[in-house]
């Protein structure tokens, strides 16, 4: 990552998330949060309009939810990165959110350990899962980046 200002927009319905969200990449001097949003239509016209670095995005969305939103802004925005955020661990919501485009999925309980270095991640053009989402479904995916206590 270079010195450059990283726009980051935050999407999630429940605002004190947000602000755990927030509070959290304050501590990564380059990120700037852009935006914020509580629906997926919010997001998307939101994405549209900032062409943010990079978005974490909630599943569970009103309006739109998150995987049809994360659709819309790999279409209007390409070069955003998504880190999906939520508290689904079904391994079929978690593929499912990955062929959206995004780049990686966090789990909102696990967000205190693998927040920052999914961010991190992502930003390195790494896939990012977090760490108690693996097996066999998950892992063995071609290099896809679970997160370790080394990490």
């Amino acid at each position: 990552m270079g010195l450059a200002a990283i726009s980051v927009l935050l999407v999630d319905d429940y605002e004190p998330w947000r602000r755990f969200v927030y509070s959290a990449l304050q501590t990564l001097s380059n990120l700037r949060i852009v935006g914020e949003a509580s629906t997926g239509l919010e997001a998307v016209e939101m994405a549209q309009q900032l062409q943010p670095d990079l978005i974490l995005l909630d599943i569970g969305l009103p309006v739109l939810n998150g995987m049809d939103a994360a659709r819309r802004i790999r279409r209007i925005s390409p070069q955003s990165k998504i880190l999906i955020v939520s508290e689904n661990r079904s391994r079929d919501v978690v593929d499912q959110a990955l062929r959206t485009g995004a780049r990686g999925y966090i789990v909102k309980s696990s967000a205190t350990s693998d927040l920052l270095p999914g961010v991190l991640a992502i930003l390195q053009h790494k896939p990012f899962v977090s760490t108690n989402l693996t097996g066999p479904a998950i892992v063995n995916k071609p290099c896809l980046h679970v997160a370790s206590a080394a990490d």
